[in-house]
């Protein structure tokens, strides 16, 4: 059994993805971050099961201090494109 899906970030920079019949049991999931956004930081694995994937996404700022980049605390990255794919375990990613 495999799943592909894309969804965009709402403005706590979560996505989740419903696979429709769930797995049998937890799927191995992949995923890929498609944004214009260039201080996208990380897209993590908030919640698993059988029936669905959230994820979250967040970014961190840069700002320029004399002349030298500094990131700033991570923040919800909203609006940002996420494609997943999942297949039941054994089949391979």
């Amino acid at each position: 059994r495999v799943f592909s899906g894309t969804g965009v970030t709402d403005a706590s920079g979560n996505v989740t993805f419903v696979f429709t019949p769930p797995f049998p049991a937890v799927p191995a999931v992949s995923h890929a971050v498609q944004t214009a956004i260039t201080a996208v930081t990380e897209c993590r694995v908030t919640a698993i099961a059988a029936g669905s994937v959230t994820f979250n996404v967040r970014r961190a700022p840069a700002v320029v201090i004399l002349g030298i980049s500094v990131l700033q605390v991570p923040v919800p990255a909203a609006g940002v494109t996420v494609h997943c794919h999942a297949v039941s375990i054994g089949q391979g990613v």
